[in-house]
């Protein structure tokens, strides 16, 4: 099992920054990648971000590209999400997810992350 624990979020102003945090411990010894979901109310779980541990690469969803940054303090098993810029479209829970053993490389897909954390909200107000 895995746990992960989100911390940052909360409600920021148009144009604004927010910084999301997120820690796995437990039986993480197989860790592929770590990554960031969003679900608005009404709408489908969205990809946003991953970072892939093998190879430091990372990927983002169209729409935040150029905004959300996400990185890695790999011995702390930690990632994080600097998301600047922000707009109201952004509002959402933001879910940390943790892949392992179902990896297959389909990063955008919910169904290759095993583990996810219990959402933190981010507030975006125009």
């Amino acid at each position: 099992q895995v746990q992960l624990v989100e911390s940052g979020g909360g409600l920021v102003q148009s144009g604004g920054s927010l910084k999301l945090s997120c820690s796995a411990s437990g039986r993480t010894f197989a860790t592929y990648m770590m990554g960031w979901f969003r679900q608005a109310p009404g709408k489908e779980r969205q990809f946003v971000a991953t970072f892939y541990w093998n190879n430091d690469n990372t990927y983002y969803t169209n729409s935040v590209k150029g905004r959300f940054t996400i990185s890695s303090d790999k011995p702390k098993k930690t990632i994080n999400l600097q998301m600047n810029n922000l707009k109201s479209e952004d509002t959402a829970i933001y879910y940390c997810a943790y892949s392992g053993p179902s990896f297959t490389g389909n990063y955008r897909s919910p169904s290759d992350y095993d583990y996810w954390g219990k959402g933190t909200q981010v507030t975006v107000s125009s």
